[in-house]
């Protein structure tokens, strides 16, 4: 990790805008190792610096979720190669995933990526995601589905994953994992807890073994339609993420560094 003295060199030369974009990913790192969403060191969150360079911010390959720092994050550009000479290298499977959104998504803020064993299991089920309870009501109408093509370091698969994204803001990676969009870290973090939940609901709900117990289609209809609406923005940035950050605040400020 980076000494205090390169961090406050880094830091100076960074507007304030990339300032605070490097706090809030880095906080949404540490916020997916404290709910144990991280794989080791692999998977990956994205956040797009302001401007028209579509620089974008990613985590040091080789770090773990737990041990990011603002400062540590490394900036790419969409050719792949960072900018500045990070001490560590960026996983290639991440920038192939990243970049395809962030390249056509003007409003892809920042993206997320994970291999949780419920969101996993779900997206390898042939169902994949199902209406069965008020958590996925709420994202399913938002909900996209790309087909496994390997570990994605083919740079051709990017047009496949931009097309079957479209305009929806969460995915299911075929038998791979999770992801999900944000114009705000906030914004994707709460999507992503939104779809890892409701697919451990369908996980637990299935191990029952047991007929689910069916919701009317114009209840699932209602809260389908919250999806469309400001109010999930809404409570990212005013309610859920302040409290999310003073959570981490109190357990270990040091991703702010």
């Amino acid at each position: 990790m980076l000494s205090s003295a390169s961090h406050l060199r880094l830091m100076e030369d960074m507007t304030e805008a990339e300032k605070a974009l490097r706090v809030d990913l880095a906080a949404c790192y540490r916020l997916v190792a404290l709910y144990g969403w991280d794989d080791l060191i692999f998977t990956h969150i994205s956040a797009r610096i302001p401007g028209p360079e579509h620089h974008f911010l990613i985590n040091p390959y080789g770090m773990m979720f737990e041990e990011i720092t603002a400062s540590s994050l490394v900036k790419i550009g969409m050719d792949g190669q960072p900018i500045g000479n990070p001490p560590y290298p960026v996983n290639p499977a991440g920038f192939t995933i990243h970049s395809a959104v962030h390249e056509v998504r003007e409003d892809a803020g920042c993206v997320m990526h994970l291999h949780t064993p419920d969101g996993t299991a779900v997206a390898t089920s042939s169902e994949g995601l199902l209406p069965l309870n008020q958590t996925a009501q709420l994202i399913v109408a938002d909900l996209a589905y790309h087909d496994y093509e390997g570990v994605a370091l083919d740079h051709d698969e990017r047009p496949r994953i931009q097309e079957d994204l479209g305009n929806k803001n969460v995915m299911l990676l075929r038998n791979h994992g999770t992801l999900t969009v944000g114009e705000t870290c906030a914004e994707a973090f709460l999507r992503m807890y939104f779809l890892e939940r409701a697919c451990t609901m369908q996980v637990r709900t299935r191990a029952l073994g047991t007929k689910e117990y069916p919701t009317e289609m114009s209840v699932i209809e209602k809260n389908m339609a919250l999806s469309e609406g400001e109010s999930l923005r809404n409570a990212a940035k005013n309610l859920v993420w302040p409290a999310l950050l003073r959570k981490l605040d109190r357990t270990d400020p040091s991703f702010r560094n």
